[in-house]
């Protein structure tokens, strides 16, 4: 626990300008980011009598080791070089609110030739138009179904549509009048296109056009006696409005606006936001997240609208955004939401009529999303606490492990050797900081050697980080870290903020952003028995490292296993101890055998074109396409091979010869699917 008062900055070093500031520890992570419109009253305002301070202030301040800040022009600079921070940096003391799912979009792919409509969840992609998000994606593909009646735009993948262009027969729901089928060309570019584009108007809310249109079409058929296309056009816009009623009218003057509701108590909030586009509510999400931080309603909504609209631009951010309490800077804020939309946003309290009513529906929902979290939390947080007592229990350990991590040798018959590394931190997995390794040291197969050389190299790098970074002041030379480039020399941009740093923080090159191996576990386990937990120690013994436990999973009885003893740690087959063991390692073993099939699949899908001098992917993806496949262009001659655009007589020579040296292989098998790959398919390259 540190001091705050032997980092504290001297009175009227801090400046009394906007700003962002950033707490540090000792390993020189960032842990908390804040901004301020006066940096000098705010950061003077963590360095008061500890006692005055709230717990988890209190809490921040101790673990920090050293403050710096940025000055900046504006509050709203202020604001947008906060969120980047935060998202940079994930600092553990600031609010970050996770999903409790990764919901689904309705997404139209406007950046392809031939636009797709289909569901996608995860980051969103440029180019791409979204909808929702929605509860669950078979409500997406209702509505789709419903609306491709009118709108048929194409719905299925890359393959389906290459495959369909190849053999000039469009998939089912070609026949069927559910797609267009611009895949043989029934309709141009132009036109599926523009079917798209109608598509996403009336899922944005312009539905009355279209129906009104088709209503008129109909109208107009039944005149003429057409009857066939009458009852069409009457199906076509019974359709339109089944998929309307999915989403009812809830604000009658067809607004455009996300409502956002909290819900909270001391140690934890939830938030719920619906997403209402042309007076219905088109998607509903939640959120939770630690109080980790002293921070009220106010300050929950700006971190609210800091994630929620922090990487949208445009029509993505609404007109309107209703909340339950207003940020500490509205004005900023407003101005913010205002430029990534590109006019104007308004931020209020709903105080009467329909969107106060609504308002309180999102607010119910909250509360239900912050009780269910609880009683789900509850046995989640007992238990974690419990399962690391009991592993340090077991293991002889002054503290509960907090951050472990797990390794894991795999390979196929000494082949494509690798190992994993998985952290696990207070009992949850902690995917960012997972990593991979290529076993370099030498060739075949040996689990203890692996395991030896994979402990060595990560906490090789780990004395790397603490010696450059100054944590380690006397280190032998033979784990000194290999000499860092020069510095970039500091001074403001042309358009960014100026950096001012504490003068009792000695500036070092480390920029608080989360490394590779920067942090040290309190517990190393491995995947092994007795064999591979001393080649572990022995390569923490080499390095001169003695403050790390170390143990061993053996998969056979579930037995721990220390170093240096005879006899294992047998943990009772209920305890929640072995439970979280076992969870980590069969992760560390998942990702590893996910890494080592990865590289077996790239192996095997090796081209003989590789090996030719010279010849980049551009022109080897020509020859392909010019003749089909690897064995159709081992069967051409020189000349042929000179057809092709780009290939001059030598490296035609070159190809030749490559493909004239290397037999025709046996069809390869997808040993996790079963499927032949064959060379005829034209991927090979």
């Amino acid at each position: 626990m540190a001091d705050p008062s032997s980092y504290r900055p001297k009175p009227g070093q801090i400046p009394d300008s906007p700003g962002v500031y950033k707490f540090r520890d000792e390993h020189r992570r960032v842990i908390y980011v804040g901004k301020a419109k006066n940096l000098r009253q705010r950061v003077a305002n963590y360095f008061q009598d500890l006692a005055n301070l709230h717990s988890r202030t209190r809490t921040m301040v101790t673990t920090a080791a050293s403050v710096e800040w940025t000055v900046v022009s504006t509050e709203v600079e202020a604001l947008q070089l906060e969120y980047s921070w935060i998202k940079e940096f994930d600092p553990r003391f600031n609010v970050k609110y996770r999903d409790d799912k990764s919901y689904p979009y309705l997404a139209v792919t406007l950046n392809e030739e031939f636009p797709r409509v289909q569901v996608m969840r995860g980051a969103k992609k440029k180019g791409v138009r979204y909808f929702g998000p929605y509860g669950h994606a078979w409500a997406i593909r209702e509505t789709v179904d419903l609306m491709l009646r009118v709108f048929p735009v194409r719905t299925c993948s890359a393959g389906v549509f290459k495959n369909a262009a190849r053999t000039g027969r469009p998939c089912l729901l070609g026949y069927i009048g559910k797609c267009s089928a611009p895949c043989v060309g029934r309709v141009t570019p132009e036109e599926h296109r523009e079917l798209a584009e109608d598509f996403c108007d009336f899922m944005a809310g312009r539905t009355g056009t279209y129906i009104r249109r088709l209503e008129k079409d109909m109208m107009q058929a039944a005149e003429e006696m057409e009857y066939e296309r009458a009852a069409r056009l009457r199906d076509d816009a019974e359709a339109l409005k089944r998929a309307m009623e999915k989403s009812a009218v809830v604000l009658a003057d067809a607004t455009d606006a996300d409502l956002i509701a909290v819900a909270e108590d001391e140690l934890e909030a939830a938030l719920q936001i619906f997403h209402v586009r042309g007076g219905r509510v088109r998607g509903q999400r939640g959120w939770v997240t630690d109080k980790v931080e002293a921070v009220d309603t106010s300050g929950l909504v700006e971190h609210a609208l800091q994630q929620l609209y922090g990487e949208e631009r445009g029509d993505a951010v609404p007109k309107e955004v209703l909340v339950p309490a207003l940020p500490e800077d509205t004005e900023a804020v407003s101005q913010w939401l205002a430029e990534r939309r590109g006019s104007q946003v308004s931020l209020r309290i709903p105080q009467r009529g329909d969107k106060k009513d609504l308002m309180a529906t999102v607010q119910r929902n909250a509360q239900q999303a912050l009780g269910l979290h609880k009683t789900k939390r509850a046995s989640d947080l007992t238990t974690r606490s419990r399962a690391l007592e009991e592993i340090a229990e077991a293991l002889g350990l002054d503290t509960a492990p907090l951050r472990i991590e797990c390794y894991d040798i795999s390979h196929l018959q000494g082949d494509d050797v690798v190992a994993s590394m998985v952290v696990f931190e207070d009992g949850l997995a902690r995917k960012s900081e997972y990593r991979r390794f290529q076993i370099k040291g030498f060739e075949g197969q040996d689990d203890v050697r692996s395991m030896h050389e994979v402990i060595g190299r990560r906490f090789k790098r780990y004395l790397q980080e603490k010696e450059r970074t100054g944590e380690w002041e006397e280190q032998p030379p033979a784990a000194a870290a290999p000499a860092a480039g020069p510095a970039p020399a500091a001074g403001p941009g042309p358009t960014g903020p100026v950096p001012a740093v504490a003068q009792d923080a000695e500036p070092r090159e480390d920029d608080g952003r989360p490394k590779r191996f920067a942090y040290p576990p309190q517990l190393v386990v491995v995947d092994g028995g007795q064999p591979q937990v001393a080649a572990a120690k022995r390569a923490l013994d080499e390095l001169g490292i003695d403050d790390i436990a170390v143990c061993g999973l053996a998969k056979r009885l579930e037995e721990v296993w220390l170093p240096d003893d005879d006899d294992p740690v047998v943990l009772p087959r209920s305890s929640e101890g072995l439970y979280l063991l076992q969870r980590v390692r069969d992760e560390a073993h998942r990702f590893a055998i996910t890494y080592q099939r990865a590289k077996r699949a790239k192996r095997i899908r090796t081209s003989p074109l590789d090996d030719v001098s010279g010849l980049g992917e551009t022109r080897k993806q020509a020859l392909i396409k010019h003749f089909g496949s690897v064995k159709k262009l081992r069967q051409a001659t020189i000349d042929e091979i000179c057809e092709v655009p780009g290939i001059g007589r030598r490296t035609a020579e070159s190809v030749a010869a490559a493909l004239a040296s290397t037999a025709p292989a046996a069809p390869a098998v997808n040993t996790a699917t079963g499927e032949i790959i064959e060379e005829d398919d034209g991927g090979n390259s």
